[in-house]
């Protein structure tokens, strides 16, 4: 019905009404300036707001990073959507019918954020993105969600490569609730990248998880391995933990220092299963060709339920390296250029974790 055949304050109540439901309300248009970032980086981009057929007040405007986590449930494990980082764009304002709005953001990328794009292509598996709501007083909320590609830092990306050399081959990328023992998070999840065992290892192990805990120094390195079970012992899952700093990104070598990670790791398994048992990782220096500080003993790997940190760098290794890399690990095959980042949507107004 037009306002012309009504009166201007039977009018104005009619919009309301039709707004406290969503209809003529304004739309919500956030715009990155690059989707692209890393860790420690800063995401910036504006959210656009057009007025609709009423004047509203905004409460506030935010905008947080959300991904899908894996949970274990009493009886079977589910997917659900997390955010878990949420900066303020604005708030208290008035928007007028019709009126254009651009306010600007700048998010800090925390530096546990996981990875999900490299060597150019996306990592199937993970989802990222930066979800933007509007709060309307009296009315229904707006928003607008948009995806997010975070590349590894410098040393992650080495660390990758080194995978890749040494016959790794990629099989899954997946993020999970909980806490790794001994290492300090701040985020209520970490990430799992998974690889099939290279053929020099496979007497002793089937499949290697790799999870990066990043801060502002540089980066815990928790390997995990599914183990082969023996006549009289089942197989298992052992870790070890190691530290590698931003600074050595390009000083070390790496496929020498992740073959000792992994090797040292076999040992101390083979160790432990005389005893058929586990033995808590032990903080200590001098991994072999890696420079102190460094650490890293196997033993069992647990996973409470309870919550990670922030940490990160920046850059990338050259293209052709990249390629090389990429091709080595497995990830021409393993991975997909592009996912429906729009089945992202459809947990909006569902099942939600914080």
């Amino acid at each position: 019905m037009s306002c012309v055949r009504l009166s201007r304050e039977m009018c104005v109540v009619f919009k309301k009404m039709l707004g406290a439901f969503g209809v003529g309300g304004p739309s919500v248009d956030t715009i990155l300036s690059n989707p692209g970032t890393r860790p420690g980086l800063m995401l910036g981009g504006q959210v656009n707001l057009t007025g609709g057929s009423h004047d509203v007040e905004i409460e506030h405007v935010t905008v947080g990073l959300v991904t899908r986590v894996e949970i274990d449930g009493a009886e079977e494990e589910y997917d659900a959507l997390i955010e878990f980082h949420r900066v303020g764009v604005a708030g208290g304002l008035i928007l007028r019918e019709g009126q254009h709005l651009s306010l600007p953001f700048q998010m800090p990328i925390p530096w546990e954020t996981p990875v999900t794009n490299l060597y150019g292509q996306h990592l199937h598996g993970m989802t990222l993105g930066l979800r933007t709501e509007v709060a309307i007083r009296g009315a229904v909320d707006k928003g607008d969600l948009d995806p997010v590609h975070v590349h590894p830092l410098p040393v992650q990306e080495r660390i990758l490569d080194a995978f890749g050399r040494l016959g790794f081959q990629f099989k899954a990328a997946d993020l999970e609730r909980g806490h790794i023992a001994g290492v300090h998070q701040t985020l209520p999840f970490y990430q799992e990248i998974e690889f099939y065992a290279a053929p020099q290892y496979a007497h002793g192990v089937n499949e290697v998880e790799l999870t990066f805990v990043a801060n502002e120094h540089g980066v815990d390195v928790v390997l995990e391995f599914d183990k082969h079970g023996g006549l009289f012992t089942g197989g298992h899952d052992s870790f070890g933990r190691y530290r590698a700093g931003h600074a050595d990104a390009d000083s070390v070598d790496w496929v020498t220092q992740v073959d000792a990670w992994i090797r040292q790791a076999l040992d101390g398994y083979q160790s432990l299963r005389a005893g058929h048992g586990y033995a808590p990782p032990v903080p200590g220096y001098g991994a072999a060709g890696y420079p102190p500080p460094g650490y890293g003993h196997p033993g069992g790997h647990y996973k409470g339920d309870q919550h990670h940190d922030d940490h990160g760098g920046s850059g990338m290794g050259a293209v052709a390296a990249g390629v090389v890399g990429g091709a080595a690990l497995g990830f021409v095959g393993g991975m997909v250029a592009e996912e429906v980042f729009d089945s992202f949507g459809d947990d909006e107004g569902g099942e939600e974790e914080g």
